[in-house]
């Protein structure tokens, strides 16, 4: 439903340079859509270039009352409050929008379509996280594609694996590369306008709806597969079928540099080395699935400084061997070069 000449206003509430506005930082970063503003009642008074360091000099407003008169055709809601719901106050926001003649992106797990059964003219609500119709159980057919598909996987929640993505994907793009994003998440989603919302897909299916998102796009040379969760994480559910429905031929390990554990849990991190062998072993299964070559390390070094950074990535280099990069400082040429060696 979002079309290219939809301006956008993206709600954070208070998430606004903050780990849960990822949604809209994503959107943010990537989007061809102009952003005629952001609401962030603790950032409001500022703009968006000027709290993120990146993203246009639209201003960001407290609230959609006040955002009516910026221009925007479209709300997209940025932030991701605790157990994907909205708080009271943001569904008078929402209330306030649809009143005002906007429509709605929606990447929450709680729908809102239903909640407006009678819109007006030209107006639509987009809730993205949707299970697709007619899946079925997988069967391993992607192992069988002569194409590389590589499948970003990671230490945590939320440190970059859309984002590294996207940007092997621009690389490869601009090496003549048949090469394809497929988006499982929310954010890819909206970016790229097609994918599957996999935390909204029963677990039975998750690994057939992949499989299936694979073989639509067989014709590509390079598959770049948007990664979700963690192996290591305690709430994570979707590795396994993303390894399992993608049965990747390479892999790339992303990391938040500065951390030594999940961000909301006591878990410590193993070393990369280690955690690079424990996904290439399962998606191996002790042989049953060709084993997968992990090109690279995707670094998140947004919370170092420049010198910190670059010590980061000459330790983690040093520990385990592979290219690392961080993608939105310097790059992924090498991570491209590496994917594509025979």
């Amino acid at each position: 439903m979002l079309k290219p000449e939809h301006s956008l206003i993206i709600h954070f509430d208070d998430q606004l340079g903050k780990r849960n506005g990822k949604m809209g930082h994503g959107v943010i970063r990537f989007t061809s859509n102009s952003i005629v503003g952001c609401i962030d009642r603790d950032s409001h008074g500022k703009s968006i270039q000027n709290v993120l360091g990146y993203g246009p000099q639209s201003p960001v407003v407290k609230d959609v009352s006040e955002s009516l008169g910026l221009g925007g055709k479209v709300l997209l809601l940025g932030m991701a409050p605790s157990g994907g719901r909205l708080p009271p106050h943001m569904l008078d926001e929402v209330d306030r929008a649809i009143e005002g003649g906007l429509s709605i992106v929606n990447g929450l797990h709680e729908p809102l379509a239903n909640r407006y059964p009678e819109l007006e003219k030209e107006q639509w609500i987009w809730d993205i996280r949707k299970e697709p119709k007619n899946l079925g159980i997988a069967s391993a057919r992607a192992a069988f594609l002569r194409n590389r598909r590589l499948l970003m996987v990671g230490t945590d929640m939320a440190i970059g694996k859309m984002t590294s993505g996207i940007e092997i994907w621009k690389e490869a793009l601009k090496r003549g590369i048949r090469a394809e994003f497929l988006a499982t998440g929310q954010i890819g989603i909206c970016i790229s306008g097609r994918g599957i919302a996999l935390d909204s897909i029963r677990v039975d299916y998750a690994c057939g709806a992949v499989e299936k998102l694979v073989l639509d796009h067989s014709d590509a040379e390079l598959q770049i597969i948007e990664g979700q969760g963690s192996m290591i994480h305690p709430g994570s559910t979707s590795t396994l079928p993303l390894l399992r429905g993608s049965c990747p031929t390479h892999l790339v390990l992303c990391h938040q540099a500065g951390s030594n554990q999940l961000a909301d849990h006591e878990i410590r991190f193993p070393p990369l080395s280690q955690l690079i062998k424990l996904y290439e072993d399962v998606a191996a299964a002790c042989g049953g699935f060709p084993r997968p070559r992990t090109i690279g390390i995707a670094l998140n070094t947004s919370m170092l400084e420049a010198r910190a950074a670059a010590d980061a990535i000459a330790s983690f280099a040093q520990e385990t061997g592979l290219p690392v990069v961080d993608p939105l400082r310097s790059g992924v040429q090498s991570l491209v070069d590496s994917l594509l060696e025979k």
